[in-house]
């Protein structure tokens, strides 16, 4: 006879089962259900990718260069990467004891450098609101994430991380300009934090994915404020797709001390193998390109959310990225858990703060969407935020 029960289905691991799905993408799914959503949910920039960097992309496509690159990436990125930092933050990362490589994407560089330095029951210090990847990386991992709370000014600073190094701390993960929140720290408040995790020895990750989208307010010698080299113990992550507007093309790059990027590179011939190739060569010309009309149009963007939505609630004025983290007032007596959802009935899409932050509090909204769009929003939000 024949046995009616199904298969047993195969188990799967601990590590999976402790991750939640990304509430972002949750977010991006609920937009694509609904009717003509205004999505002010997804950090995805609205620009196309500047026809410089598509046609030497595609070029190189056409010249048949689709294989494999070397790990650590192709000879003209990694070139035109070290003359960018050598002119952007004033050194010259070969001749101080680091290294470069190229990644797939910032998310790729961040898992490396996890499995290069964190063993399982390690604590790495991440701030609190953070970036969604940031616990995801510790359960993955099996290490342990501990927050940093940076509520109200969201400023992740050495005073609020020292008490919370112990024993086990190998890692601290800065992320300015910050995702959720938009601030940005200063180069001296980046320099107090690297010289706290030198002197413990602790790994400063300083992810500046973001670092092309700082406002001019923040700027630093026209500069994003950076950890840089004041830290024999930092390791710099930053990217193209945010920038550039090629998020899909999933290309990054680390800079850091050399016995890491070792590791990184070791790790990542047995994961990643190595970056797409063609993309790497078109992304060679992305520090020739203009960027600054469209930052100033972001930041544009920025002043029409403070202005639309600042007297109804309180709002850390972003200075970089493209978003704004907006409190829930108390006043109108709901988590903003339920304040999304009530945006969502009027086809806008927000991120309720539970997913970066331990919080109910704020929701995320991204101003990477068109000038009317955001408008639209931003008058529905504003009546929300009223109490209507």
């Amino acid at each position: 006879m024949t046995d009616p029960s199904p298969p047993p289905v195969p188990r799967v691991s601990r590590r999976a089962a402790s991750i939640d799905v990304s509430g972002i993408r949750r977010a991006f799914e609920l937009g694509a259900a609904l009717p003509d959503p205004i999505n002010l949910s997804i950090g995805q920039p609205d620009f196309p990718v500047p026809e410089a960097i598509q046609a030497a992309a595609i070029d190189s496509i056409r010249a048949g260069r689709n294989g494999y690159s070397l790990t650590q990436g192709t000879p003209e990125l990694l070139a035109s990467v070290r003359a960018h930092i050598n002119a952007d933050l004033g050194w010259d990362p070969e001749s101080h004891g680091h290294s470069i490589m190229v990644t797939s994407g910032t998310s790729g560089a961040l898992l490396l450098a996890a499995m290069a330095v964190l063993d399982p029951d390690d604590e790495v210090v991440i701030p609190d609101p953070y970036f969604v990847i940031y616990p995801a990386l510790a359960s993955m991992i099996g290490a342990r994430a501990v927050r940093c709370d940076t509520y109200p000014d969201f400023r992740m600073t050495a005073a609020r991380v020292e008490p919370l190094i112990t024993g086990r701390t190998r890692m601290v993960m800065v992320n300015s300009p910050a995702n959720p929140t938009g601030v940005v720290l200063t180069g001296s408040e980046l320099a107090e934090l690297a010289g706290l995790c030198e002197s413990r020895g602790v790994l400063l990750v300083s992810d500046e994915i973001y670092d092309g989208f700082t406002f001019p307010e923040a700027r630093e010698g026209g500069r994003c404020p950076s950890p840089g080299r004041s830290s024999r113990t930092s390791l710099l992550i930053r990217g193209f797709g945010k920038t550039y507007g090629c998020t899909g093309w999933r290309l990054g790059y680390a800079v850091g001390p050399a016995a890491i990027i070792r590791e990184m590179l070791k790790l990542q011939q047995y994961t990643f193998v190595c970056a797409p190739t063609p993309l790497q060569v078109g992304a060679a010309q992305a520090f020739g390109v203009d960027m600054e009309p469209t930052i100033a149009r972001y930041a544009q963007r920025r002043d029409a959310v403070c202005q639309a939505l600042g007297g109804l609630s309180p709002i850390v004025r972003p200075c970089g990225a493209f978003y704004a983290f907006v409190e829930v007032p108390p006043r109108l007596g709901i988590s903003a858990t339920e304040f999304a959802r009530r945006a969502a009935a009027q086809r806008v899409i927000v991120i309720p703060g539970s997913v970066f932050s331990h919080r109910d509090t704020h929701f995320r909204l991204s101003f990477a969407v068109d000038e009317q769009r955001l408008q639209r929003g931003l008058q529905i939000l504003a009546e929300l935020l009223s109490g209507g």
